[in-house]
Parts: structure tokens; C-alpha cells; sequence
């Protein structure tokens, strides 16, 4: 479990930097933004794999019982997770116009999601973080970033929502293969 700890940390913390009012101090004690940004990836590469580390070697202990019968819940939620995130790596769309953070949200959706899914500590641990920050930076993003100043374009809408739901089916077909636990609606 202090593996999957110190991976959440070791991400969270680059990734609040910004909310915390340290980013611009770290990037002026850095050579350049560039230099701000290589060990930003590193950081968070790193903590990637401490977190998928300690999340598969974390030991299984029952928090609470998923109520069966809602699953799909978790099903639902994840159509827009996946269509948020896509949204949220494009050039200008209405979503990112009026969402400004679709990839934020995506996130706190798939956290949910997660959440709703799984009663066990590590899962709790590894999704509540990541539902619980992606509030707080959907929140936090939001009071201090202006709307996307260019003209949006529904062409960009309609791409996040066709890739989204394309990930959307490829994820849900191949779970099992990709993260060890298959899905079901049935």
C-alpha cells in the first residue's frame, strides 16, 4: 500500500502546483520552462508506474459491497469520461468552451465511476484521490482560467464524441486483457 501512496503523492503534487501558487516559483528555480517540463513528464511517468506498482501489489481488503445490480452506473458514467478527456485534447470545441476543463471532468467522472465499481482500500485510495483532485482542479481551474478565446467549432465536438465512444467500446471490450479485471452488464 505505500507504494500506491507514494505514487498518488508523487503525482498529485506536480499536478496541484499550479492551485498551490508554486508553479511559476519552481519553473524560475529551473534553467528554463522547457527544463519545468521534461521533469514534469519524468515525475509523472514515474509516478505512473508507482501507482499501477502498488495498486496491483496492494493487498485486497474490503471496505465495502458494490451494490451488484447498479453497475451499469459505472458503465453510464464512463461514456462521458471518455468523450470529456478526447474533448479535452482537442483544438477548440463548444465542450472546451463552456466546460473550459473537459479533461479535468473526464477524469473526476472516471474516478467516480471507479469509486461506485469498487469497495476495496486500494481501489478507494487510487480512485477517491483522483475523483476528489479532479473536483478540487475542475473547481480551481475554473475561478482563475478565461474561456477559450478562439471561435469553437462543432466538427471538434462531434470527433471528441465519435473517439470517445470508440474508446469508450475498445476499453470496455479489452478491460480484462488491459487491466485484469473483465466487464460485464450482464
Amino acid at each position: 500500500m505505500l507504494i500506491l501512496v507514494s505514487g498518488l503523492t508523487l503525482f498529485f503534487i506536480p499536478h496541484s502546483l499550479r492551485e498551490l501558487g508554486l508553479r511559476d516559483k519552481v519553473i524560475r528555480k529551473l534553467p528554463s520552462q522547457n527544463a519545468y517540463l521534461g521533469l514534469y513528464s519524468i515525475v509523472s511517468l514515474i509516478s505512473i508506474g508507482l501507482i499501477v506498482w502498488g495498486k496491483a501489489s496492494a493487498p485486497f481488503s474490503m471496505v465495502w459491497q458494490p451494490i451488484f445490480q447498479l453497475r451499469f452506473i459505472s458503465h453510464v458514467l464512463m461514456i462521458p469520461a471518455f468523450v470529456l478527456v478526447v474533448a479535452g485534447n482537442t483544438p477548440t470545441s463548444y465542450m472546451k468552451k463552456q466546460l473550459r476543463n473537459p479533461m479535468v471532468l473526464g477524469v473526476t467522472l472516471w474516478g467516480f465511476a471507479h469509486l461506485w465499481s469498487n469497495g476495496d482500500l486500494a481501489s478507494i485510495l487510487l480512485f477517491g484521490t483522483f475523483t476528489v483532485w479532479g473536483c478540487f482542479k475542475f473547481v480551481a481551474l475554473s475561478l482563475t482560467q478565461s474561456s477559450v478565446i478562439k471561435e469553437p467549432s462543432l466538427l471538434w465536438d462531434i470527433i471528441s464524441i465519435f473517439i470517445g465512444l470508440i474508446l469508450y467500446w475498445v476499453v470496455g471490450v479489452y478491460h480484462g486483457e488491459l487491466f485484469g479485471i473483465g466487464l460485464s452488464l450482464v
